[in-house]
């Protein structure tokens, strides 16, 4: 007999399930990353993560590829500008909060020396949501990181594509 009570598994309205990405930009063996302003209202996250340093990324919007969504994200939060065939999508995790569940995309660029793409620097564009971008070696990292990004992180340093 089928049991049709989805009491259980029906999230209260409140809780939230999406999907996002974020970007490992590389330079030179280091990846870009932004400080989140310390305010949780600034900081604008369904995943929390005030003051983490997080990679370039954001929510997949509808009927957006990956690719294009990063490239859009990117842009937006840093003013630098790639091109879909220099993404890569290499990471996916499942990132769960009491407020929300996002499954993570993570792709990479990697700016590769004498592109255009190359010489760009990254700017504070959203400024009441990244404080700060940096440049930082993969073994050097600064904490605290946010959750998804992380993930993205690890799963490229350890050869893996999914880690839940």
């Amino acid at each position: 007999m089928e049991n049709t009570d989805t009491t259980e598994i029906t999230p209260p309205k409140s809780k939230k399930m999406g999907a996002g990405f974020g970007v490992m930009l590389l330079k030179d063996d280091k990846v870009l990353l932004g400080q989140r302003h310390v305010d949780p209202e600034k900081a604008d996250s369904l995943m929390n993560g005030e003051g983490a340093w997080t990679m370039p990324g954001g929510k997949l919007d509808f009927g957006e590829s990956f690719e294009s969504g990063s490239v859009r994200e990117l842009r937006e939060e840093t003013g630098i500008v790639i091109q879909e065939s220099d993404l890569e999508v290499i990471s996916l995790s499942n990132d769960i909060v009491p407020t929300a569940h996002f499954v993570t995309i993570g792709l990479l660029c990697k700016l590769e020396s004498g592109s255009d793409r190359y010489e760009q620097e990254p700017q504070v564009m959203e400024p009441d949501e990244i404080t700060q971008w940096k440049w930082f070696a993969l073994d050097e990292l600064p904490t605290p990181l946010f959750k998804p990004s992380e993930k993205v992180l690890n799963n490229y340093k350890e050869g893996k594509f999914y880690k839940h």
